[in-house]
């Protein structure tokens, strides 16, 4: 197996299944799962943070990198998981938080209890600049009584760390070293383009500081280094960065083989098409062209320049994709499997989100009070200091909170939806009609595993090349892979109406290779049809 034919399936642990009755899933539920992951056709499962956390960020704010939070089990439950795991030909990725600790970490306590050599772990400052927090406000609080600031650019309780520190820098590897020494060969870097802060740091016009501190030319050395000192001894890793605000230059670099940093990047630039003067919290509708372009952007850069792209629609920080590009009301279904063919199908490794593969789709709430989020509780706040009323700056909540994808997961349609006998620790998202029980044989599941099959078989997925096709269509994301002596032409179309086109002359002569629906009309594309016209050249 290489890394282009696989296929990655992400896990939020707390609410993938509760074997406990505690109302919070656990590892114990992951391995229970793997006989539907396996059958579903998934390579490797990337597990978001389950070690010790005072859960201000839902783990991502981690108190003790070498444990694993009782609440989800313990090491025994892990290495019961992982040896399961590999009897099915399933690997496991680690959510990996090293650019910040939680200020309850016991480096962050000693520094704060005056150890110096704890207190050049973070970044400390007499004078604060004027950088914003990612979660609202100052990214700057103050660092007990001594006078000075400490830097956060997350959370107040996520205290940054100085990469700048060799003594960092070593306790980051030991703990890549640490799981990998457990059986772990897939590693997620959070936030990783951050880590590069300069040694004087400078205000920014404005006012927020992310051109200050995201990715730095310092970054690839930093990745370089990591690399070396663990996961690049194993031609088997998986390793993939999220960049905040990158670059597609930056994104090359990250990735191409020779520079030996990482195997592929996310990057969110494609999940912002709905966010109103690129404002998160605001509600409008996507912007097909700006999606568009960027996918082809993207897709033809990276192909040309040797890099590689994490492909994806969903994850625990976004709201689900069903509910921002497609008329989920009438279409869910055929909305569903072409999402997933117009990533699936293109060059890059595909992730798949818990429930997405049957269809789940944003809660129905009816109140601020099942929100749990802090980055959407703190949003709520400062919409209504804008003078919003709540109706509407809950109606923002309802289409942008993380929460949205953090839902249990929908194993059946009884109580709880079977991801818990107990009080789940987050609200179910009121759809019973949606879950595993009655849709795993169904359209979406099966168009999932057919497009998981493809990429696994056939080179002309998992290696073709990548070029825009019908750059201007207004309607229809268009893109040809081609690899030896095939060519494949697919078309999605983005709209909840019939759309006309012109089949460019090369592929009169080519057969239909993948269709999400059961016919296809000459010339013609169904609302939200996905169609895959393959031409042999010779």
């Amino acid at each position: 197996m290489t890394l282009n034919d696989r296929v990655i399936y992400q896990i939020y642990p707390k609410s993938f299944l509760d074997t406990t009755g505690s109302g919070i899933g656990d590892l114990k539920g992951v391995t229970q799962k793997l006989p539907y992951l396996a059958d579903l056709g998934i390579d490797m499962v990337w597990l978001n943070p389950f070690y010790p956390s005072p859960q201000r960020d839902n783990g991502y704010d981690i108190s003790n990198y070498k444990a694993i939070d009782p609440m989800f089990g313990n090491f025994e439950d892990f290495a019961e998981m992982v040896a399961e795991g590999r009897k099915y030909g399933i690997e496991f990725m680690l959510d990996m938080v090293l650019n910040h600790v939680s200020i309850e970490h016991e480096w962050f306590q000693k520094a704060l209890a005056g150890d110096k050599y704890y207190q050049d772990f973070f970044i400390l400052r007499d004078d604060p600049t004027n950088w914003n927090s990612k979660f609202g406000g100052s990214a700057w609080a103050p660092f007990g009584n001594t006078g000075r600031y400490y830097l956060h650019l997350y959370d107040i309780s996520q205290a940054d760390l100085n990469w700048r520190n060799e003594n960092v820098r070593h306790e980051m590897f030991e703990v890549v070293n640490f799981w990998r020494l457990k059986g772990i060969s897939g590693f997620r870097f959070d936030v990783i383009n951050v880590i590069g802060k300069d040694e004087v740091l400078h205000d920014n016009s404005l006012s927020e500081g992310k051109f200050e501190y995201t990715d730095k030319p310092i970054v690839h050395d930093y990745l370089q280094m990591l690399n070396k000192a663990t996961f690049g001894h194993d031609p088997h890793a998986v390793t993939v960065g999220e960049m905040s605000s990158t670059t597609i230059e930056n994104s090359i670099l990250y990735t191409r083989p020779d520079r030996h940093e990482l195997s592929m990047v996310f990057n969110f630039h494609h999940l912002k098409v709905d966010y109103k003067d690129g404002n998160k919290w605001t509600k409008m509708p996507f912007d097909f062209t700006q999606l568009r372009d960027l996918f082809h952007e993207w897709g033809e850069q990276m192909s040309e320049n040797g890099g590689w792209n994490a492909l994806f629609w969903n994850n625990h920080d976004q709201p689900r994709a069903l509910n921002r590009f497609i008329d989920v009301k009438n279409f869910r279904v055929k909305g569903a499997k072409m999402l997933a063919a117009s990533i699936h199908l293109s060059r890059g490794t595909p992730y798949v989100y818990m429930g997405e593969e049957i269809g789940m789709v944003d809660p129905d709430y009816t109140s601020v009070n099942n929100y749990l989020d802090l980055e959407t509780l703190n949003a709520y706040q400062s919409l209504l200091k804008k003078g919003m009323t709540e109706k509407e700056a809950f109606e923002i909540l309802k289409a942008k909170s993380r929460d949205n994808a953090r839902t249990p997961m929908q194993w059946d349609n009884g109580k709880n939806t079977g991801f818990t006998t107990g009080r789940p620790w987050l609200a179910v998202g009121n759809h019973p009609e949606i879950n595993v029980a009655q849709d795993k044989n169904g359209e979406i599941y099966n168009f999932y595993k057919k497009l998981i099959a493809l990429r696994k078989s056939e080179k002309l997925i998992s290696d073709g090349t990548y070029k825009a096709a019908m750059k201007d269509s207004d309607s229809i994301y268009a893109f040809i892979r081609e690899f030896g002596n095939q060519k494949l032409l697919v078309l999605n179309n983005f709209r909840n109406r019939s759309i006309s086109f012109d089949l460019p002359n090369e592929f009169f002569a080519s057969e239909i290779w993948i269709n999400n629906y059961d016919d296809y009309k000459k010339n013609t594309l169904q609302p939200y049809q996905s169609v895959a016209f393959l031409k042999n050249k010779f």
